[in-house]
């Protein structure tokens, strides 16, 4: 190859490596999920006519992006599915049952993210969910809402985002029918996380 072509193409791969949405080159770091400051909730609609809320309390994981540029390169979360609270115990303890969450087989759900992307102040990760032996990708839209450090030295980051999934596609399927026609409990999981990080300090 002559030094002319070989200078258009390093030219053409800076270009296409500069254009990257995930941030190359950048200073990336890893940020942990702080669970004391944190929330994992859900809503689904009880007979038609409410919703019910319930949250996750025992869980882990860590984001890694540069906070300064707000491009992230990855997501992951493990969640104790026993840890599920309704504020109801023997609606709990369903949950836990076969029939749902079905803990004594599968003990954690994992989250992964696979790809993101960045418009203005919004994200869209997109990310693999296991939850019962199954994996689907499921889709969270949200926001970076700052970075700032704490009186203790710590870098934080907080997030908040939304997404939805059907509670079938992960083999939840039991359910009553009323008399109007209308379910017991609807297919449609809302999910809402209020997530706080702590960056990991260099050794």
């Amino acid at each position: 190859m002559s030094s002319r072509w070989r200078w258009i193409a390093c030219a053409a791969l800076c270009g296409w490596l500069a254009g990257l949405p995930s941030g190359a080159g950048a200073e990336t770091a890893r940020w942990d999920i702080d669970p004391d400051h944190s929330l994992i909730e859900f809503r689904v609609t009880h007979m038609v006519v409410s919703k019910t809320a319930g949250r996750f309390t025992d869980y882990k994981g860590f984001v890694d992006m540069d906070g300064d540029a707000k491009t992230i390169r990855a997501i992951e979360a493990t969640i104790n599915t026993a840890s599920i609270d309704t504020n109801h115990d023997k609606r709990d303890a369903h949950l836990r049952e076969a029939d749902f969450l079905d803990v004594a087989q599968f003990p954690t759900m994992t989250y992964k993210l696979k790809h993101a992307k960045k418009q203005g102040d919004t994200f869209t990760a997109i990310g693999d969910l296991t939850l019962r032996g199954i994996t689907k990708e499921v889709a969270l839209i949200g926001t970076l809402n700052g970075v700032a450090k704490d009186p203790w030295g710590n870098t934080r980051a907080g997030f908040s985002a939304n997404g939805t999934l059907n509670r079938k596609d992960f083999g939840m399927v039991w359910n009553k029918t009323l008399d109007n026609g209308g379910l017991v409990v609807g297919n449609d999981v809302q999910i809402h996380l209020e997530i706080e990080c702590i960056k990991a300090k260099t050794p």
